[in-house]
């Protein structure tokens, strides 16, 4: 049986509809011999995958050189297209099957219910109010540039998935179904013929609109149904009484404020984010009370006013003259009615700058409170705590800012704003701590980076006496290394605002294997300080720290660095209970499982005993926020899983880790091995050339996926080099390369003695940690393909390179399947082993497309490659670029 028979039929008939469509527009608009040549290469790669030899092989690599450049870029896009509307079906798929499920009597493993259960069972009731009194969820949204497709393509793809859910409904006359069908092949029409690529790279401010897009797709209409979820399961009645839940979730946002190697991040851009931020989240508040009110319809005989709404109705009288009097016309017997509509339009006003505008979102909350009382004092409960009470919770969660805006730069910066303000002065924690609170003076003309860098602080503080403290407070430091980069943030933060009219937590990100081994002494000597001891007791002792994924494997490989990390939290966790410190670990995971990427509820569940603590906070960016957010009941999914996992994990014995104290010399030895692999090949000499020659790194500056450079510096050795294309160029050459390289050799440390690999699978068994980290890599070696992987690690160059990833490659297989007992990568999880196996061909196909691009440009001009042969092999390797990240379903 092959992949695609073991497809649900549900799936395999909307993937077919939209596929067929897909080929008459492509018939319709360029001819039936193009769609006969991507028939054609679909039914050669399909034939590898299932009997691989060099005589199939042969014919793809024969097919593909055939095409002229014009066809093989069509037929690139073809397949391109093809991925993003078979990713839209999976995602009406997976709506079903959480329908499905959601049916079931019993709740799933990973919801809010379940959690709730068995918190009760951990820590009793009174445990768990009080876990659910400190519980925050913090998804931090960034403006890394992973998501490779174009807004025009996103949107065409969501209105795609609307329409294939209209087709869903039950019972749909045909008259309907060939409606939604003519408008399902108008809008591929639309996916066909747009430009894949970006006319010009995207400016911070593009970056911005795109998150907002996500905000007004999902995410400002699903928290409340997560909140509902959670009131449901503390107790019935929900919706006739007052709520039991608090909100817990709090969104961040990078986009407009990570200027970390971002020069197009100022000052000025950081301003309008904000301004962009807050029109939509009071767009968003104004549009939901009037909707909300055209159901207040209650007549004040049946429901009468309280004193206090009356109170506020005539002190709206007074204030708002004209509109109060035409509401009062209008609706002269439904006063909480009015009330709403009344505060709809302040909201409007504030968002104008016009009069009776709210000061903040502090008197909204009072006013619709003073309506909740009023309607249930007068017997509609439900009134008061139905959807008036999801408006509640959104004006709780958004504010009037919607995200909280943080601001990240790198501490080498800070040290050079530094310099040049006091010329010749040490950079002493001491010294730099007096001056937090005794303002350096800053006169004269400073350089352009300087001048921004103050700038900055002063629009934060300008943003916080606009929007509240909470809008933008927090501050990350990349590049931290001691208590100096964190004290030098508020002395630079004095001297832009001298009267100290502006309030940071400033949050080290501990990123290489040394920072995050120094984290609790670096910490230790910041809280030696005076002023940063203060601080903390003014800020209720709470700190955060940001842990590296991405920058640490790029360092020294996955499973050292994830040894790393794990230990770093324990360390962490351990050094806020001896301090009596309420601690956030934030973390700065990717997509990729080379950035850490993989299942998020997982890993929570997999992290250090004691280092959750009710506090979940990780960042979330491109094409993963897009495939999180783009659909309302997916997105609520994500939330559920992320907060059963943040309770659950919260309830775990923090005294103890009894796993690692059974597995730590394993552990140990294990990534001491990986490290040494992994060290040996990335530090070889000539590396970084064989790494730019094998992969397509040169043109994924191309894409324009972001506005953010690919490097830290102008430099090619790999150091410079960001985490995000370091881990897209692997994933593009099928090799996967840093989801896995130096697994295999630690294995290999415990396997090879004898009872080795019966002691890896008690570590599965008995160790989240372990088994997710095997799972991931799993994951990174089902996407990949060993024979394709050989054709770019050729042009590279370095056989012997080849030869000893080769041959990593092979050991890390066999012996994760030793130690998961499973016959091939991902056993465990078939479904999406077989959505794998469905898509593998397709990918091949764009794969070998690239691999001809790639070779004209390698080539160059020494084989008579002329300047338009490299323009057309140009433009078909960034359509390939894309459509492999389409198929594989990431990027960085």
């Amino acid at each position: 049986m092959t992949g695609a028979d073991r497809i649900p039929e549900a799936l395999r008939r909307q993937v077919r509809l939209l596929s067929t469509i897909l080929g008459r527009v492509i018939e319709e608009c360029d001819g039936a011999e193009l769609l006969a040549d991507v028939e054609r290469l679909r039914r050669a790669t399909i034939a590898l995958r299932r009997a691989p030899s060099s005589a199939h092989q042969g014919e793809v690599s024969d097919l593909v050189a055939a095409l002229s450049p014009e066809r093989a870029c069509q037929v690139a896009r073809a397949f391109t297209v093809y991925f993003q509307l078979v990713n839209v079906a999976e995602e009406r798929h997976r709506v079903r099957e959480l329908h499905e499920r959601g049916r079931e009597p019993a709740p799933m493993h990973d919801s809010i219910e379940a959690a709730v259960g068995d918190a009760r069972s951990a820590v009793g009731a009174k445990g768990l109010a009080d876990l659910l009194e400190r519980l925050e969820v913090r998804p931090v949204l960034t403006s890394h540039p992973t998501e490779a497709r174009r807004r025009s393509v996103v949107d065409a793809l969501w209105r795609i998935g609307e329409l294939a859910e209209r087709l869903e409904t039950p019972r749909l006359p045909r008259s309907s179904v060939a409606e939604i069908e003519r408008r399902l092949a108008e809008e591929i029409t639309v996916l066909w013929t747009t430009d894949p690529l970006r006319p010009k790279r995207p400016e911070p401010l593009d970056e911005v609109r795109a998150t907002m897009a996500l905000f007004d797709q999902t995410i400002f209409r699903v928290a409340p149904l997560v909140y509902r979820e959670l009131d449901r399961a503390l107790a019935p009645g929900e919706g006739a009484r007052p709520p039991l839940v608090r909100p817990f979730l709090r969104w961040g946002s990078w986009a407009g404020g990570d200027r970390d190697g971002n020069p197009l991040v100022t000052a000025a851009v950081t301003r309008r984010t904000m301004e962009v931020q807050s029109e939509h989240v009071l767009l968003g508040l104004e549009a939901a009370a009037r909707r909300i009110s055209r159901g207040l319809t209650a007549e004040a005989g049946r429901v009468p006013p309280s004193e206090d709404l009356r109170g506020v109705l005539r002190r709206a009288d007074r204030e708002m003259g004209a509109r109060a009097n035409d509401l009062s016309r209008r609706f002269p017997d439904a006063p909480h009615r009015r009330a709403l509509l009344l505060a709809a339009d302040r909201l409007a006003a504030t968002r104008t700058g016009r009069a009776h505008a709210y000061a903040g979102p502090g008197p909204f909350l009072d006013d619709l409170r003073a309506i909740q009382a009023s309607l249930a004092e007068a017997g509609a409960p439900r009134l008061a705590y139905g959807e008036l009470q999801h408006l509640a919770w959104q004006a709780e969660t958004f504010g009037f800012h919607l995200a909280e805006l943080e601001i990240r730069q790198h501490a080498l910066a800070h040290e050079e704003v530094l310099d040049e303000l006091a010329p010749g002065s040490a950079r002493d924690a001491v010294e730099l701590d007096r001056l937090s609170e005794s303002p350096l003076r800053v006169g004269g003309e400073l350089t352009p980076a300087a001048t921004d860098a103050l700038d900055t602080f002063r629009e934060v503080s300008a943003v916080q006496w606009r929007f509240g403290v909470d809008a933008c407070r927090r501050y990350v430091v990349s590049g931290a290394r001691d208590a100096a980069d964190l004290v030098t943030v508020h002395a630079l933060a004095r001297a832009a605002v001298p009267d100290g009219a502006i309030d940071l937590d400033v949050i080290p990100l501990f990123e290489t294997r040394a920072d995050l081994e120094a984290a609790t002494r670096i910490l230790d000597r910041a809280l030696a300080l005076p002023n940063v001891a203060a601080r903390l007791q003014r800020r209720g002792r709470r700190v955060e720290v940001m842990l590296g994924y991405s920058d640490s494997a790029k360092e020294i490989g996955m499973l050292s660095a994830a040894l790393v990390l794990y230990r770093a939290q324990a360390a962490l966790a351990a050094w806020a209970r001896r301090h009596r410190v309420e601690l956030t670990l934030f973390h700065g995971r990717g997509g990729a499982v080379g950035r850490g990427g993989g299942p998020t509820n997982r890993a929570v569940l997999a992290q250090a005993p004691g280092s959750v603590d009710g506090r979940l906070k990780v960042t979330e960016q491109g094409e993963v926020a897009f495939a999180r957010y783009g659909d309302l009941e997916i997105a609520r999914r994500h939330l559920e899983q992320l907060t059963h996992a943040t309770i659950v994990a919260s309830t775990v014995d923090a005294g103890s880790d009894p796993a690692w104290e059974r597995f730590r010399d394993t552990a140990q030895e294990m990534g001491a091995a990986g490290e040494r692999a992994y060290r040996d090949l990335v530090t070889r000499e000539g590396f970084a050339s064989f790494f730019a020659r094998a992969t397509p790194l040169d043109l994924i500056g191309e894409l324009d996926i972001g506005s953010r450079p690919a490097r830290r510096a102008d430099d090619p050795d790999l150091s410079s080099l960001r985490a995000i294309p370091w881990v897209f160029a692997w994933s593009q050459t099928r090799a996967n390369l840093p989801g896995w390289f130096g697994l295999g050799s630690g294995l290999e440390a415990v396997a090879g003695r004898p009872g080795g690999v019966d002691r890896l699978r008690e570590m599965v068994v008995a160790w989240p940690f372990f088994a997710g980290l095997l799972e991931n890599a799993e994951l990174s070696l089902a996407k990949g393909e060993p024979v394709i992987a050989r054709r770019y690690l050729e042009l590279g160059g370095r056989p012997e390179l080849a030869a000893v990833i080769e041959r990593e490659h092979e050991r890390t297989e066999r012996l994760v399947l030793a130690a998961t007992g499973h016959e091939r990568p991902l056993d465990g999880r078939p479904l999406l082993r077989n959505v794998i196996d469905l898509r593998n061909p397709y990918v091949d196909a764009l794969s070998f497309l690239q691999l001809r691009a790639l070779g004209e440009l390698r080539g160059g001009a020494s084989e008579g490659t002329g300047a338009g042969d490299r323009n057309d092999a140009r433009e078909l390797a960034l359509i390939t670029l894309k459509g492999v990240a389409a198929g594989l379903q990431n990027t960085g």
